[in-house]
């Protein structure tokens, strides 16, 4: 039997299918604000730079060096001034929009709801996550996902960030869990994992690109099923 009691999961990228479904939601404001006749080549273009402004901004923000305002405020605006769009009207609308939109996409990671039916009777589930808490909690709500969890922990709920380790002692004190029987799965080798670790829980690194890397981790898995055989 599983020494485990209680898995703690992140939700963009493990559950929540971040990629798709941003994606898709930056694809359809990309074709409302016309952005192809501003000058913007295509869709794919616009994704490829957002995300790269949103990447480094995110760093920022984990590491305190910005506020949630100023995350906001400018991943856009640089995304779209890269593109050669300086308008600031328009990078808050861009923001307003898919704040708003992005969370009620659905799509989850394969094997999503079957990993979570299948080992819901023996385990507790809760999420521990750094994104934005009205956020976090339609995705949750929107995608089924909230019958499965009873604590939602998000680092501007709890004033700390993964990988910090005072987000985990947290997630120990809210859940009532120790860290022996707690167990974190995630996708973010530096955020989730190390950071697990470095507060003394066990981890599963869930790479389903299968990437290469010379971290130590107690799990490794590539597929969400490859959870329940672990558990078992």
């Amino acid at each position: 039997m599983s020494k485990y009691r209680h898995l703690f999961f992140d939700l963009d990228r493990t559950l929540w299918d971040m990629e798709l479904n941003a994606k898709e939601t930056l694809a359809e404001l990309f074709d409302r604000y016309e952005l192809q006749k501003r000058g913007v080549a295509s869709s794919d273009i616009f994704i490829e730079h957002y995300n790269r402004y949103n990447d480094l901004l995110w760093d920022r923000y984990r590491r305190k060096l910005i506020d949630k305002a100023t995350l906001r405020a400018l991943r856009f605006k640089q995304t779209l001034a890269h593109l050669g769009i300086h308008d600031n009207k328009l990078s808050e609308q861009f923001d307003v929009d898919y704040i708003t939109e992005a969370p009620q996409k659905k799509k989850l990671l394969p094997g999503t709801i079957e990993m979570l039916d299948s080992l819901q009777s023996n385990f507790k589930f809760h999420i521990i996550t750094n994104g934005f808490p009205e956020v976090q909690h339609h995705k949750i709500a929107n995608c089924g996902l909230g019958k499965y969890f009873e604590i939602v922990i998000t680092s501007e709920g709890c004033g700390y960030s993964k990988p910090d380790p005072k987000i985990f002692s947290h997630a120990l004190k809210k859940s009532g869990a120790t860290a022996e029987e707690s167990l974190m799965i995630g996708d973010d080798l530096a955020v989730d994992i190390v950071g697990a670790r470095k507060a003394g829980w066990d981890q599963v690194f869930f790479n389903p690109a299968k990437g290469s890397h010379d971290e130590k981790v107690t799990h490794e898995i590539s597929d969400l099923k490859e959870l329940v055989t672990i558990l078992k």
